[in-house]
């Protein structure tokens, strides 16, 4: 065991026994929503989980340590930090386990503890992907290629609608990374259920996605998979207003001269207060869905598994 992970005793416990559990990520708590929406939301979702049959593990970096799983102190510690936070991705681990800084993981990083700790699904708003204007700024989120590297399947609303939707899709297949659409056939743009962008895997049971990503890791094919869970329908806003309200939050990202990884957390906030608060509503609605749907899955794995083991078909 990794002496830098810390595996709280309720999920240490279903590990062992097989049980179904889902990794929660912590950046949309600090850099995501504001204090105590934060707090509340991140309660919220690990009870949509325990609901659906599954443990719990929000993951975050705190006291020099890979946390699998958080306390309520711990979530609230993580929820007043807010920005001053540090979004750890991959290269930052490093750094807060020595400083023992509070460190918020992007999905990336929360894939790494994930894989660390044996889980296997995880659930999140939308990822990180190919920036607008990257052909320039070369800016590309660090997720695209952890979902290349590392064996943890991630429940989202697809990439987050502030990017570059096509290029993200075309990164994803060049390295190789499934991206299953859950009952569409279009990837959603996280704010709305289309985007126009086809996708070549479609399913329609929690069942079908545990039998195809088994197939994947079972027969060594390593790395992530992408279960593109479309906003519900009653949340999904409009592509046009929601596209000029993007466009408007670019904009004034740029004339600040916002850049790197303070880019994301800069835009949703633009855009929720250029929509008076709708789409933050709306990212709360579509991270409870994905949560759902990551516990249906992560118990839908558990039982193939378990009827593997017993020689059942």
């Amino acid at each position: 065991m990794n002496s830098r992970l810390e595996i709280v005793p309720e999920v240490a416990e279903a590990l062992e026994n097989g049980r179904p559990v889902v990794a929660l990520e912590s950046t949309i708590i600090s850099h995501g929503m504001p204090w105590p929406k934060n707090l509340e939301t991140a309660l919220e979702v690990e009870a949509e989980v325990r609901a659906a049959g599954a443990v719990p593990a929000t993951v975050a970096i705190l006291g020099g340590k890979l946390k699998a799983g958080l306390s309520r102190s711990e979530l609230e510690r993580l929820a007043r930090a807010g920005h001053s936070a540090v979004k750890a991705s991959r290269r930052d681990i490093p750094r807060l386990l020595v400083s023992g800084g509070i460190g918020a993981t992007t999905v990336a990083g929360t894939m790494i503890v994930a894989s660390m700790a044996g889980i296997r699904i995880f659930a999140t708003g939308g990822i990180g992907g190919v920036h607008r204007g990257a052909g320039q700024s070369w800016d590309v989120s660090a997720d695209l290629e952890e979902l290349a590297r590392t064996s943890v399947a991630v429940v989202c609303a697809g990439a987050k609608a502030i990017l570059d939707l096509p290029m993200t899709l075309e990164y994803l297949e060049t390295r190789g990374v499934p991206v299953i659409g859950y009952r569409t056939s279009e990837l959603p743009a996280f704010y709305t259920s289309k985007s126009g962008l086809r996708l070549e895997e479609r399913a329609e049971s929690p069942e079908e996605i545990a039998s195809l990503l088994l197939a994947k890791w079972g027969c060594g094919l390593e790395g992530g998979a992408i279960i593109a869970n479309p906003i519900p329908e009653e949340w999904s806003m409009d592509p046009a207003a929601i596209g000029d309200v993007i466009s408007q939050a670019i904009a004034l990202a740029n004339e600040a001269g916002i850049k790197g990884k303070e880019v994301t957390p800069f835009l949703l906030a633009k855009v929720s207060e250029l929509t008076d608060g709708n789409s933050l509503e709306a990212n709360i609605a579509l991270v409870k869905n994905n949560a759902r749907l990551a516990a249906a899955l992560s118990v839908a794995i558990s039982v193939a598994v378990s009827k593997a083991e017993k020689g059942l078909s």
